[in-house]
């Protein structure tokens, strides 16, 4: 006779929730949401995330477009590949990351800070230096 039992959970795996991997979330009120331990490689988003909370969270390939992440923070999070375009990242903080190879374009820096130094007064101190 076959066991009828079923089968117990497998342990120790990383994102054993809901799978979103690849989804598409358009037009969409997200803001205040928690993303604890979520798998949302590929994912994109088109949507209000404004004061969003994501940890322990994949976002690798992730698209952010058209997006509002204002107060959100992000904690042990993967956002390599990510695409952010057309976002309000204001009060954003960033703390403890890799920003090896990332690229930033056509970006307001206004009061931007990168350990305690004005974006601002980094570039007037670069144009200095290059003449």
């Amino acid at each position: 006779m076959e066991d009828t039992k079923m089968a117990e959970p497998q342990k120790n795996i990383e994102f054993d929730g809901p799978q979103m991997q690849g989804m598409h979330y358009k037009r969409a009120d997200m803001a205040a949401s928690n993303f604890d331990g979520v798998n949302l490689a590929d994912a994109h988003f088109y949507a209000c995330l404004s004061k969003a909370r994501f940890t322990d969270t994949n976002l690798s390939e992730a698209v952010f477009d058209d997006i509002n992440l204002a107060d959100s923070s992000f904690n042990n999070v993967n956002l390599s590949g990510a695409v952010i375009t057309n976002a309000n990242l204001s009060r954003l903080t960033i703390s403890g990351v890799t920003l090896a190879d990332s690229d930033i374009k056509d970006a307001d820096l206004t009061g931007m800070r990168i350990n305690g130094v004005l974006v601002t007064d980094l570039f007037v101190a670069y144009e200095q230096a290059k003449t």
